[in-house]
């Protein structure tokens, strides 16, 4: 998937659009599922022991991304209460 800058829900949030609750739980949806992908694939490649250091590394990274991505979102579904 092509990312666009200025197109990722963080973006959209700082620019004033803020999406509705069913355009943020569609954007969820993908990026759990790739999320929960990538940590299967880091265990096997970990598990192998033949995988390699550098992609594993990147495969986290982007998994982390990915945690802040959908930690955004998530944010985004729960009212602001006023203390």
């Amino acid at each position: 998937m092509v990312r666009m800058p200025g197109n990722d829900p963080a973006s959209r949030a700082h620019w004033g659009h803020r999406m509705d609750e069913s355009e943020i739980r569609r954007r969820l949806e993908p990026l759990r599922a790739e999320h929960r992908d990538l940590d299967a694939a880091i265990a096997a490649l970990a598990d192998s022991g033949t995988g390699d250091q550098l992609q594993i590394a990147r495969l986290k990274k982007r998994k982390l991304k990915l945690r802040d991505e959908i930690s955004l979102l998530e944010d985004q579904l729960i009212p602001d209460i006023i203390a």
